[in-house]
């Protein structure tokens, strides 16, 4: 074996991936396992060279998050345990990839900037989630944000198109995942469910709602079922052309205000206010624009149950995104399948991939978008 890559050794015993605690390094020395378990933990990268930086550690046993070049994956600490590691590795080059490991985390070549300074390399990354229903132009939007600096592909282990793209604005970089159209996140579908699943869980710097102007009334309700999660949205009012044709005027101003987050108002196709768009998305990924977003009262009965529930979520996940919008689904008894990730501890996975470490290898591994 290359010596850059012998395995750490503590006495007899060498040390594996499920020893390494999180906010460290190591890099893959061996792959013990054989078989269909040996080629999907290849296929997800966990080759021979690799750097991996540990980033969460499952709650009550479940599955570690881990970073591996620009992939976060999470695995079982049985498969886990079958990766031996090491201290130094074969060096790659940076990856320009989505990080989200943390302040000091070499393993990322560009940090997430809450507060907007960009990194050492110029370059600050922010992940942005473009939802809304479907047939609101939603696909024109991503289209025109993006031009042609995007990968199609599927979301893992799912027949549900992912496609990503991404642009550049000045020193900042912007990726964009274009989320299945829904109409709620209350995971009734396939695509509702991976559309719930990266909003809540995937903690991206932006979500952009993209509603219809011709009928803002229907689109509303994903856009309060949002503001429930995050205040870091921008609504795009698109097909404002559509809406003038029809004589319906939106009172853009008047809409921001209430709902307490940057409202736009574009014509996608035309490309009409897709500037305004960006700055919108820039000032809400850097923290750059305050929002407070409306808040819908609850009765005194469900307010009360959530405020009993909400204790023993925390304890029991802690760290774990969106604690009050979980303890709603739970009271609402709606969503059996949340509440099966709960309990077999896939929710350790904040990449927007809930559940695929159940998915018993069917995943296909995330390929890199196209970079200039």
């Amino acid at each position: 074996m290359n010596a850059l890559i012998e395995p750490i050794r503590t006495g007899t015993r060498v040390q594996t991936l499920a020893d390494i605690p999180p906010g460290k390094e190591s890099w893959v020395a061996r792959v013990n396992a054989q078989g269909l378990l040996r080629r999907r933990l290849l296929d997800l990268g966990f080759v021979p060279g690799s750097k991996i930086c540990t980033l969460l550690e499952g709650p009550l046993g479940g599955p570690t998050v881990f970073r591996v070049r620009d992939t976060k994956i999470a695995l079982r600490a049985s498969d886990a345990a079958l990766i031996e590691v090491s201290e130094r590795g074969i060096d790659e080059p940076a990856s320009p990839g989505p990080p989200n490991c943390g302040a000091g985390c070499r393993t990322c070549s560009v940090q997430r900037s809450a507060s907007g300074a960009a990194p050492p390399d110029g370059k600050a990354h922010f992940v942005v989630a473009l939802a809304g229903n479907p047939n609101t132009g939603k696909s024109t939007v991503f289209n025109a944000l993006t031009g042609l600096r995007q990968h199609v592909g599927n979301w893992p282990g799912k027949t549900v198109a992912r496609a990503e793209g991404w642009w550049q604005h000045g020193d900042f970089r912007f990726q964009v995942v274009d989320l299945p159209g829904t109409y709620s996140l209350l995971s009734t579908s396939t695509d509702e469910e991976i559309a719930r699943d990266f909003v809540v869980f995937g903690a991206p710097d932006c979500t952009v709602i993209v509603v219809d102007s011709t009928a803002l009334e229907r689109n509303l309700n994903l856009v309060l079922q949002i503001l429930e999660i995050t205040d870091r949205v921008v609504v795009c009012v698109n097909l404002l052309d559509e809406a003038r044709a029809k004589g319906i005027l939106i009172d853009l101003d008047g809409l921001q205000q209430r709902l307490g987050v940057p409202v736009v108002g574009t014509t996608a196709r035309s490309g009409k206010g897709l500037d305004v768009l960006k700055e919108a998305i820039l000032g809400i990924a850097a923290r750059r624009i305050d929002t407070e977003p409306l808040s819908v009262p609850y009765e005194p009965e469900l307010q009360q149950a959530i405020d009993e529930l909400l204790p023993g979520i925390e304890r029991a996940f802690p760290g774990l995104p969106n604690p009050r919008w979980i303890a709603l689904r739970l009271i609402d008894a709606g969503d059996a399948r949340l509440r099966d990730e709960i309990e077999s501890g896939t929710l350790a996975d904040l990449s927007g991939r809930i559940g695929e470490a159940s998915l018993g290898g069917a995943m296909s591994p995330t390929r890199k978008l196209e970079r200039p």
